[in-house]
């Protein structure tokens, strides 16, 4: 079985992405930062390991995955997950310790499995066959579903029931078309054989909002290729059942206490603001 990741930006997307970072540092400063939900309970206090023994902590990532995990114009690996790996590595005072190396994706499992590396982070989607592999961390990042619409259409109403009997267009034979007819039903679903043709459509005024996932719509909505066209409405809309458990780190199955480290480590950031800082320095206009 091929193994998935959670979500992706086009090339031309990622070129939009590089855009929107430059342009957040000149943001006014009274705009409210967006808010990143926080996964663990702040009355949680996890376990930290002693991991005096630990030789080397050895993460393996990709750089086709922008801006989680990619290559910058100076080639040096960067992106959300290459810094979160940075940031654990030091909440656990192991940052002599740690290695972060980028492999073709489809060689992480086998790596791992290998033991070429220790973990892996790098967007890869959680499934029944990988967890009687592996073992994962909790998750430290939900890519939720969202509304965008068009902004010249008068919308009565801030929620999805405002798109009532009008046209929402989907991209065909996605988790997101099986998620807008679950949870919406009232909504008179377009499909579409592509996302290119979705917004599009939604561009040219073809359907009054879409439905897809929040990474790319907020990266395409801030850009030049929307010509201000829409904006995000209603939302997020998360659910495990057909978007997964979210972002991850995946583990050999014996190394128990280093995932109980790393998820120490996570909450202990999600707690402290320095989740919240990464999360903001690759996604200035949020997702939530």
């Amino acid at each position: 079985m091929t193994e998935s990741k959670l979500a992706s930006l086009t090339l031309k997307g990622f070129f939009a992405f590089g855009l929107l970072l430059v342009s957040s540092l000149a943001a006014p400063a009274q705009q409210a930062a967006p808010s990143l939900p926080l996964l663990f309970d702040a009355r949680e206090r996890l376990a930290r390991p002693d991991l005096s023994s630990l030789v080397r902590l050895r993460f393996l990532t990709s750089v086709d995955f922008p801006p989680f995990n990619f290559t910058d114009q100076n080639g040096k690996l960067s992106g959300f997950n290459v810094d979160l790996a940075r940031e654990i590595c030091s909440e656990l005072e192991i940052s002599d310790k740690c290695q972060i190396q980028a492999i073709p994706f489809a060689d992480l499992k086998d790596a791992l499995a290998a033991s070429q590396g220790d973990a892996v982070i790098a967007g890869l989607a959680v499934t029944p066959e990988l967890r009687r592999q592996f073992v994962f961390s909790r998750p430290y990042l939900m890519l939720p579903a969202r509304f965008v619409r068009k902004l010249l259409v008068p919308v009565e109403g801030k929620t999805a029931a405002a798109l009532a009997g009008r046209p929402v267009g989907v991209v065909k034979g996605t988790v997101h078309e099986a998620m807008l007819a679950a949870f919406f039903p009232a909504l008179r679903a377009q499909t579409f054989d592509t996302k290119d043709a979705l917004l599009a459509a939604l561009k040219d005024g073809k359907v009054d909002a879409a439905f897809a996932d929040a990474l790319q719509l907020s990266f395409w909505v801030s850009s030049p290729a929307s010509d201000k066209c829409c904006a995000l409405f209603d939302g997020p809309y998360l659910s495990e059942h057909f978007l997964g458990e979210g972002m991850t780190i995946m583990l050999r199955q014996k190394d128990s206490v280093l995932t109980s480290a790393i998820d120490h480590a996570l909450a202990a950031l999600s707690r402290n603001g320095r989740l919240q800082e990464i999360y903001l320095r690759y996604f200035p206009y949020g997702l939530y």
